[in-house]
């Protein structure tokens, strides 16, 4: 019995083998203890590891690679297509990853090192804090206007707010109230600070990070996500790809020779998709301002779209100049040298 691939299912504490040998013939089917697992692929020849891109799934692909498996993270939504239907449960899942990992036209998730998922730790938890602090400062807003108080809109005149509740004519009940939520907006901002702080630190002493940060609307923050994202720039064929993955790229529902297009698919990374998307917003800004003859794809694109639909092809632009500059190791350069063809 020669096992070549194996489905994983993951989980906590169970996990689920389904193994194939080399004409398709399931061969294992069994259960895993979480303890259980690096010692049962110790004992393995080396073969082909499928796993669901799913929580704790990188971790496991270190620790199985590092025994000498071929390890491929898929999306679970690629692998949802091989599940019988109506037949949803572990050993079917597993059945099914074994199925997807060996298709021709799959496409895997790159496994990701333990500095990588620390910075996207970073990444996310400063979201995670941006977001508490924007419920925050809606919800205070919304106390003091039971009183009459309003403000524009912006985290600056949120602040003023704040500053103003010991002259504004509010119940003490009400202002006690108010005090903890003021406290705590002060402490999101301090954490997404040192945050912050964090992934430039980071960013400055990454290369590829500091090499996405020439492209016009991309900063450390954006850099900083894609450089820790994409780790292997050619698991994607080229930068429409990678836009692809990124969900920038219109929806397709074509027939009959016919193109039909729609809005975007919002597939894949929507916190990088919606970084690149508010840099461009910025480029945007930018470029009205900017002298003729300058920036004219935009200035065009501008005049014929709105400039909702203009940020949202910059950024699909973007991403297809991030995978070059990740893909080439350079610098982005506005003017490439084309090679002379002799």
């Amino acid at each position: 019995m020669t096992i070549v691939t194996i489905g994983l299912d993951l989980a906590k504490q169970v996990f689920q083998v389904h193994g194939v040998d080399e004409t398709g013939r399931a061969v294992v089917r069994r259960q895993l203890r979480r303890a259980e697992v690096v010692g049962y692929f110790e004992k393995l020849s080396p073969c082909l590891v499928g796993m669901e891109a799913c929580g704790s799934a990188h971790h496991w692909a270190r620790l199985i690679s590092a025994l000498g498996h071929d390890v491929r993270l898929i999306a679970p939504s690629r692998v949802k297509a091989y599940v019988q239907r109506g037949k949803k449960n572990d050993a079917n899942d597993a059945a099914a990853i074994a199925e997807a990992v060996t298709r021709p036209h799959m496409t895997f998730v790159p496994v990701k090192s333990e500095g990588q998922q620390g910075v996207l730790m970073l990444h996310r938890s400063r979201d995670l804090l941006i977001r508490q602090r924007t419920m925050l400062i809606n919800a205070l807003r919304a106390h003091l206007a039971e009183f009459g108080i309003v403000a524009a809109k912006g985290l600056s005149k949120a602040k003023g707010l704040i500053a103003g509740l010991d002259a504004a004519e509010i119940p003490e009940l009400a202002r006690m109230a108010l005090r903890q939520i003021a406290e705590q907006i002060d402490a999101c901002d301090k954490h997404i600070d040192a945050l912050e702080a964090q992934i430039v630190a980071w960013h400055k002493a990454d290369e590829a990070s500091r090499n996405l940060a020439t492209i016009p609307g991309i900063g450390p923050i954006t850099a900083s996500a894609i450089a820790a994202s994409v780790p292997d720039p050619t698991v994607f064929d080229n930068g429409r790809k990678l836009a692809a993955w990124l969900g920038l790229v219109p929806r397709q529902n074509s027939t009959g020779g016919k193109d039909r297009l729609g809005s975007i698919t919002k597939a894949g990374n929507s916190y990088i998709r919606r970084l690149l998307v508010l840099g461009a917003t910025s480029v945007i800004r930018y470029a009205r301002t900017k002298a003729p003859g300058e920036a004219d794809w935009l200035k065009r694109l501008l005049e014929r779209k709105s400039a909702r639909l203009a940020s949202v092809a910059l950024a699909n632009k973007m991403a297809r100049i991030a995978w070059s500059v990740l893909k080439r190791r350079e610098v982005y350069r506005k003017d490439f040298p084309i090679p002379a063809v002799s």
